[in-house]
């Protein structure tokens, strides 16, 4: 049979039903008695060892079919739901979720999984390990399922360093069990590697290895040219090392790793009558209505559809100009077609937080474990849809957030017993809609953001000086944990603290067109806000003259538009500014912004101001007048002009000129 034709509908199916384990499993770890819960993974293995048989893929068969023995022996009583059942079956999740990926990217999705199904075996006859014992076998069998996960930076390393011929290898060196100074004898490790290639990255961090922080292994990414055996004897030939493992690697970034999982198949589900039903003596679900559309056909649709846009504002003016009564009301039955079309066709673009939102109750689970921690997480809104083109990028954003709450926010258990709290600590990650936007919330109730530390560590960095630090409120100080390179951790952890994440997330977040902001109130808990647009490629906006060529702005970021008489213009500290409803608000001329060529006629230009708005910050923008409202086509400007300051695009208006679509929040920068 030839399967190379049902090789999309395998991998998304293949999603959702590990999607579907993965969700049950949390709930099954809180409800062990509950065998419905266990009926609903067992059915989903099923399928999933049932398809990957058919499509040939016997490692991923082999591995489901153990799964579902342990499944198995739950459902008839013989094994109990305890956390070392559940580590194993995340572990097996974790490789079937990497051979899909594998299978992806067109390879064989072959993997080694001897030893997770001997653990499955020996689960499947009840032997389970004492705790201490599972952990540190959990502990190598995670290390060996999860690829390794690097950061931007460091991927570009590894990228430029293969290029070069340089080899990735992952090295795990054992101490003995005798060995007084651990920290020494890893900094002599290092040093007899220094000249043979690059450490790029280590677990724990260097600075935790070198000073003994850790026990008896550590763990380092090394890229190098020399043979593997060559590498091994280095090490080995350092006293007090009792193992060397060594092995090539494969890295995927972090914006791989967390990007929507659907992406890859470039499919999109358009699903109606979506209703979960309650599971009554292990009777399946009904599996909703659904039709699979290959992205990209929509995409082209979209941009089809762009074109339509454009030519409709063009009959307008011709409409327009020929004051034909026929022909006006033929335009204006276009544009209430059009405007329904649009509607839909961003409608099928449009998908579910769920698919960013459903990763992190098993991230956060891991990393509560890590940090001997106790977190619930609660996940409110995950039918808030977005455009696709946004899904895909807010993912790694919110990871950063996420980690930041469960590392800076949360405090250990003893801590906030101490001061009186539960010792489980909570975050609530919520979405909604309002107006032309979703906003996206991260909440816990943790220690809260210290203002005084991070206007401390803000001088010392060399952000803000002592003046300016002393002048600001406590909203601002909480906001400078968003520059580049802030950090008040005082250790280094896997988790966080060298002072990168934060800022990444401003800058990824303003270049959707959204903005992020903090509330926080210390001892309590903080609010990270998230502002982001429906759509980013069909926008309404204002169009305005400023001498003879047409820009657009976002209606999105408007909350005004004002005519102001010549003494109504102010100024302060030679910056012109105007009273708007008793605050000061600066002006900016977008004139002089844009370096327009003067036309000399300076008497006739009007004091039109568009008052912009971000967060809580305002600026009003002084243009020549207005033209009026007009949804546009957001046009890249493409890689040979690159980043244009204060632009974020251009369009083509219906008399055939292009106009280009003013970036409001670098303005207000």
């Amino acid at each position: 049979m030839e399967v190379n034709q049902y090789l999309d509908v395998f991998l998304d199916e293949s999603r959702e039903h590990l999607q579907a384990v993965n969700d049950n499993i949390l709930v099954l770890e809180n409800e062990p008695e509950n065998l419905s819960l266990v009926n609903e993974i067992f059915r989903s293995a099923h399928t999933l060892k049932g398809m990957a048989a058919t499509m040939g893929y016997e490692d991923i068969a082999s591995l489901t079919h153990k799964m579902e023995n342990v499944l198995d022996s739950i459902r008839n009583n013989q094994l109990k739901v305890t956390t070392e059942v559940i580590d194993i079956i995340f572990v097996a999740i974790e490789y079937l979720e990497e051979m899909v990926e594998d299978i992806s990217n067109g390879n064989d999705g072959k993997k080694d999984v001897t030893k997770l199904v001997e653990r499955l075996d020996r689960f499947e006859k009840g032997e389970q390990p004492a705790a201490d014992e599972a952990a540190a076998t959990l502990e190598t069998e995670v290390a060996d399922a999860i690829a390794i996960d690097l950061d931007e930076f460091q991927m570009t390393i590894v990228d430029q360093a293969e290029e070069q011929g340089f080899s990735a290898y992952k090295i795990i060196v054992t101490l003995s069990d005798q060995c007084v100074l651990k920290g020494a004898r890893a900094y002599m490790v290092f040093e007899a590697l220094e000249g043979k290639g690059e450490t790029i990255k280590t677990n724990p961090a260097t600075e935790e290895i070198e000073e003994g922080n850790f026990e008896n292994e550590f763990e380092l990414i090394f890229l190098s040219k020399e043979p593997k055996d060559n590498i091994k004897s280095i090490i080995q030939s350092v006293s007090e090392v009792k193992e060397v493992r060594m092995d090539n690697v494969t890295f995927k970034s972090k914006n791989t790793q967390h990007a929507v999982e659907e992406d890859s198949s470039k499919t999109v589900e358009e699903k109606t009558n979506k209703s979960k039903q309650t599971e009554e003596n292990g009777a399946a679900q009904h599996a909703s209505k659904t039709i699979r559309v290959n992205l990209e056909r929509i995409d082209d649709l979209l941009n089809l559809f762009e074109e339509v846009v454009i030519d409709q504002s063009r009959l307008d003016v011709i409409s327009n100009q020929l004051r034909n009564p026929e022909l006006r009301e033929t335009v204006e039955h276009m544009n209430r077609v059009s405007s329904d079309m649009q509607g839909l066709i961003l409608a099928m673009r449009m998908v579910p937080v769920d698919q960013v939102f459903n990763r992190f109750p098993r991230m956060i689970r891991g990393l509560a474990r890590d940090l001997n921690k106790k977190i619930n997480l609660e996940i409110l809104g995950a039918e808030t849809e977005l455009d696709r083109t946004v899904i895909d990028e807010i993912g790694d954003p919110l990871v950063h957030l996420i980690r930041n709450s469960v590392d800076h926010g949360i405090e250990l258990p003893e801590v906030r017993k101490a001061a009186g709290k539960p010792e489980e600590g909570s975050i609530i990650l919520r979405a909604f809609h309002s107006g032309n936007h979703v906003f996206i919330e991260i909440e816990d109730n943790g220690a809260g953001i210290n203002i005084e530390k991070v206007r401390a560590k803000a001088v010392e960095n060399g952000i803000v000086t002592p003046e300016e630090a002393a002048a600001l409120t406590k909203d601002e100080v909480a906001e400078l944990i968003l520059a580049s390179g802030f950090s008040t951790a005082d250790t280094i952890s896997s988790v966080s603290g060298r002072g990168v994440g934060l800022d990444v997330v401003k800058s990824k977040i303003e270049s959707l067109g959204g903005n992020i902001s903090i509330e926080s109130k210390e001892g309590e808990g903080s609010i990270f806000s998230i502002q982001l647009p429906l759509t980013l490629s069909i926008i309404s906006t204002l169009l305005v003259k400023c001498r003879e060529e047409t820009y657009a702005v976002p209606l999105s970021s408007i909350i005004e538009t004002v005519l102001l008489e010549d003494d109504e213009i102010l100024y302060t500290h030679g910056q012109k500014v105007m009273d708007f409803r008793g605050q000061v608000v600066p002006l900016l001329d977008l004139q002089t912004v844009l370096n327009i060529p003067e036309d000399g006629d300076d008497e006739e230009r009007k004091n039109a101001v568009v008052v912009l708005k971000k967060g809580e910050k305002l600026t009003g923008l002084v243009v020549d007048s207005f033209i009026g409202q007009q949804e546009l086509v957001l046009k890249s400007l493409g890689e040979y002009l690159g980043d244009v300051f204060a632009i974020s695009g251009a369009t083509i208006l219906g008399d055939g000129q292009v106009a280009l679509i003013i970036d409001p929040n670098a303005l207000i920068k």
